[in-house]
């Protein structure tokens, strides 16, 4: 059984499906999320504005995550009664405390053990191939006695 201190530190609490902790580690769950709390950490910016900083990211995906960062609290939305219609995009004070406490760990972690961690995936990525290579018989056709199998 997985548990955690309670927030007074007296006691332990039961992690189970619906715990805070599982919904704050949801936060990092999608892969663009947390790259858009990090490019609005800058300040507030339009939708464009956002896919220049961020790049390789599609429309759609900006806007899904765009929807889940503002029903979670993350950011807001302001929209500008102007002709051509302006909204932009920025970090709500939730969003802030993420971005510049266990977001700006994670940051931290991953430049001191970035390449340890490429490494270890590309490690298991590699035995992954030969296991695939060595379990196929087309591939171990390719490498044998050019026979069919």
């Amino acid at each position: 059984m997985l548990v955690a201190m309670s927030a007074d530190g007296n006691h332990c609490e039961e992690l189970i499906a619906d715990c805070r902790l599982r919904a704050a580690t949801d936060l990092f769950a999608h892969t663009w999320d947390p790259v858009v709390l990090a490019a609005l950490s800058e300040g507030a910016r339009r939708r464009h504005e956002l896919r220049a900083a961020i790049g390789g990211m599609s429309d759609k995906v900006l806007t899904e995550a765009l929807r889940r960062l503002l029903a979670n609290g993350l950011i807001h939305r302001r929209a500008y009664a102007e002709a051509p219609p302006r909204v932009e995009y920025g970090l709500t004070g939730l969003g802030e405390s993420l971005v510049n406490g266990p977001l700006m760990a994670l940051g931290n972690w991953v430049r001191v053990h970035g390449d340890e961690l490429l490494d270890a995936q590309e490690r298991a990525a590699s035995i992954a191939r030969e296991a695939i290579r060595s379990k196929s018989p087309l591939l171990q056709n390719e490498a044998g006695d050019g026979r069919r199998r």
